[in-house]
């Protein structure tokens, strides 16, 4: 893309285009992962929907590959490609939240704690994710779990619609009244049909909230799992705990004698036990499968709870990562994690098993694109380090992780646990028998796949 055609762009468009020969361009192509090295073409940093209309004519009528940057995490690296126009939403950072009707309207390249913050003005809330950074355009795409998912489903059950540019420049309001074939297969569907440049969610009475963490020792993973596996599904649906291998943090609030050990552990979430003698009584089960090496818990605003990772894994670590989804815990997958959890190869390096039940479980098996309404756990493995000279260790424990796991899972994953490498076949399991109606709907929105540097949905044949 020489200088002559950015230019062009750039008289276009009110937000910058960035391209290759500018100060900033290194940064502007730094993405969350920084395992992920591309250089596109331009990149377009879209002040408005009528920016991305017009970044879209323009590679619609130059022929240039297209892709999408929501603002947030993208662990594939998805929205970073070599040689192509990227059009980027960061700057459509902004929340409207309307308190009487307990809605917010978010633009497309907000993050959660963007929408946290504002929403937690009002004692409000939308379930979503687990960090403020991620971005609330392809965590939403993909279906979107978090603290709040016991209690408030996923959070495409919040989404109320969505403002699409399609490809053909045009720009529709997709709801359950309108474009519902689109509504559906945007809940879930991933970044497939479209660039949703703002999206309405459904809040709900979310303020101070029960944070905890319990912590074993390596040797009790199996106690643990087994007592886990029971305990939380038959919870009420205000409890919400994730479950995690990792060695621990040197910060507060873990002592000191605990720093850098291999453990394993559950992140609470209470929205129902908020204040210190609620708390202490809703943990005492965490005793039963075996004393804990460390038990804390406090009252936390929500939005607290929502960054208290963000400082632990920030932007420009090396990241590899694979998921699945789970409806049992078996015997022989506990057997797994405890293996891996002797090997984990560096101090970031994590598992979590993401509860995707209670209130999850509420809407129908074909309300929405996400496919695993019958799913109990959502596991992600991520190989996590600073170095880049452990890039290779990192991925090879993710990947031997799940290869052992898999066999143990349900077939399909996340769409945004799925790494970039895996292929069509994990994307046909991730969506079961809603892959030919997401095909349909692709090829009424997207008949030419210009949107297709995502888990692609290639259009059915006419």
């Amino acid at each position: 893309m020489g200088g002559t055609a950015v230019e062009t762009l750039r008289e276009a468009l009110r937000g910058r285009v960035i391209g290759p020969e500018d100060a900033d361009y290194d940064e502007a192509r730094s993405i969350y992962n920084a395992m992920i090295d591309r250089r596109p073409a331009a990149i377009a940093r879209c002040a408005d929907t009528t920016d991305v209309r017009a970044a879209l004519g323009y590679a619609r009528e130059s022929g240039m590959d297209l892709a999408v940057r929501g603002g947030g995490h993208s662990g594939g690296g998805l929205c970073m490609i070599d040689g192509a126009l990227v059009v980027d939403l960061s700057d459509l950072r902004w929340v409207r939240v309307d308190p009487a009707s307990r809605t917010a309207q978010v633009g497309g390249g907000s993050q959660l704690g963007d929408l946290d913050h504002e929403a937690y003005g009002f004692g409000l809330a939308t379930p979503a994710g687990i960090m403020s950074t991620t971005g609330v355009g392809g965590l939403t795409l993909g279906g979107g779990h978090g603290h709040l998912t016991r209690a408030y489903g996923l959070t495409i059950d919040s989404l109320l619609a969505a403002d699409v540019v399609l490809a053909d420049g045009s720009v529709v309001t997709a709801s359950a009244d309108e474009h519902p074939e689109l509504f559906w297969a945007l809940r879930g569907g991933g970044g497939n049909f479209g660039v949703v440049t703002s999206f309405t969610f459904a809040l709900h009475p979310v303020s101070t909230v029960g944070l905890a963490v319990t912590l074993w020792e390596p040797e009790h993973i199996g106690e643990v799992l087994r007592w886990y596996r029971e305990f939380l599904p038959a919870a009420d649906h205000d409890l919400n705990g994730f479950f995690a291998t990792l060695v621990v943090a040197p910060e507060a609030p873990f002592p000191e004698e605990l720093h850098h050990r291999k453990m394993c552990g559950v992140v609470w979430c209470h929205t129902g036990a908020t204040d210190e003698e609620s708390l202490a009584k809703a943990f005492v089960p965490v005793a039963d499968p075996a004393p804990p090496a460390f038990h804390f818990a406090t009252p936390v605003p929500y939005p607290a709870l929502q960054s208290m990772f963000d400082g632990l894994i920030p932007k420009g670590l090396q990241w590899y990562w694979r998921g699945d989804f789970f409806d049992r815990i078996t015997d022989d997958a506990i057997d797994v994690h405890g293996t891996f959890l002797d090997n984990i190869p560096t101090e970031l390096s994590t598992m979590h098993l993401y509860p995707v039940d209670g209130a999850a479980h509420a809407p129908g098996p074909m309300d929405t694109a996400w496919a695993y309404r019958d799913a109990v756990w959502s596991g992600v493995i991520g190989g996590i380090s600073p170095e880049p000279s452990e890039a290779g260790a990192i991925r090879d424990w993710a990947v031997g992780y799940w290869d052992a796991l898999h066999p143990h899972s349900m077939g399909g994953a996340y769409v945004n646990f799925i790494g970039a490498d895996e292929g069509a076949e994990r994307v046909r399991a991730t969506y079961r028998g809603h892959y030919d109606r997401l095909a349909e709907v692709k090829r009424t929105y997207d008949p030419d796949n210009v949107f297709h540097h995502n888990q692609n949905i290639t259009p059915a044949n006419g």
